[in-house]
């Protein structure tokens, strides 16, 4: 245990873009979804996991070419986040695929989280990124299904 300023620099760059919806809401928001409890409770725990735990774990040998598919996925989420503010703040958005890639604003923090893990050296991102995509994930994709299926 320690504070890593690295992990805490990961952690704060995936969720700074979480709070553009405080200050730029979904004009009109995505139909209301029936996620499990459990798996969002298990969400939660993931989201949480995934803001501390970088944070208050020190970094191993860090492995610097880890940083590129970091940064890539990071860069990959900010995109995405553009897409939503171009879009007119349609909440839908937030669930839409793009590319091959099914619920990317759930997949793309997942991939940031793991990436540091390696680059950190630090298997306990990793434990944290794996509770965030089980939850995360299939929260997200129920979300999307409605979306789709939205009249």
């Amino acid at each position: 245990m320690g504070f890593s300023t690295l992990g805490l620099i990961v952690g704060l760059a995936v969720l700074a873009p979480n709070l553009l919806l405080v200050l730029f809401p979904p004009r009109t928001p995505p139909p209301t979804s029936h996620v499990p409890r459990p798996l969002g409770w298990i969400e939660r725990a993931g989201q949480a996991l995934c803001l501390v735990v970088p944070a208050i774990t020190q970094p191993g040998e860090i492995a610097g070419w880890w940083a590129i598919p970091m940064l890539s996925g990071l860069a990959g989420y900010y995109a995405l986040w553009a897409r939503y503010l171009l879009s007119g703040r349609a909440g839908a958005t937030l669930y839409r695929s793009w590319w091959v890639v099914p619920v990317p604003m759930a997949i793309l923090p997942v991939v940031v989280f793991l990436s540091a893990a390696a680059w950190l050296n630090n298997p306990w991102i990793a434990l944290s990124a794996v509770v965030l995509a089980v939850g995360h994930i299939p929260a997200s994709a129920i979300i999307a299904r409605g979306v789709r299926t939205r009249p």
